[in-house]
């Protein structure tokens, strides 16, 4: 039997990011009605790419402590929507991918990320716990 390689996507060009007030404003909404209380919307910088050959429908990128002292920077994330993707949801989708990158933040703002953890009370416990909140407001 042979397996078959997947075939890279092409791009259409290289990959332009474009900073988003609409998901921004999304994310504070969501933060200010989830009270979802350690996350600093002000240190949350929301992108909207175009031409990416990822999967992913957003991404959320830490700046870590490294970086931080380097550039004297408070913790910050940015949250990158994969165009081509994200734009195909519907209202609550977005909103629930949203609330999903929201959950990688850990509750210190370090500009860290939480990984997709299995273990008790860590990432799909806050998200699951994020999703139930909003499907009730």
């Amino acid at each position: 039997m042979r397996l078959q390689r997947r075939r890279r996507k092409r791009s259409n060009g290289p990959v332009k990011w474009e900073q988003d007030n609409s998901i921004r404003e999304r994310v504070v909404r969501l933060v200010v009605d989830l009270e979802i209380d350690w996350v600093v919307p002000d240190l949350v910088y929301t992108f909207r790419s175009y031409n990416s050959t990822s999967n992913a429908i957003a991404r959320i990128w830490g700046l870590n402590k490294v970086w931080q002292m380097a550039i004297n920077h408070d913790p910050a994330y940015v949250l990158e929507v994969i165009s081509e993707r994200f734009d195909k949801l519907s209202e609550r989708q977005k909103d629930e991918v949203i609330l999903h990158e929201l959950a990688h933040i850990p509750r210190n703002f370090s500009g860290a990320l939480m990984a997709h953890s299995h273990a008790k009370g860590a990432f799909h416990d806050k998200l699951d716990k994020f999703i139930h909140d909003y499907r009730r407001k």
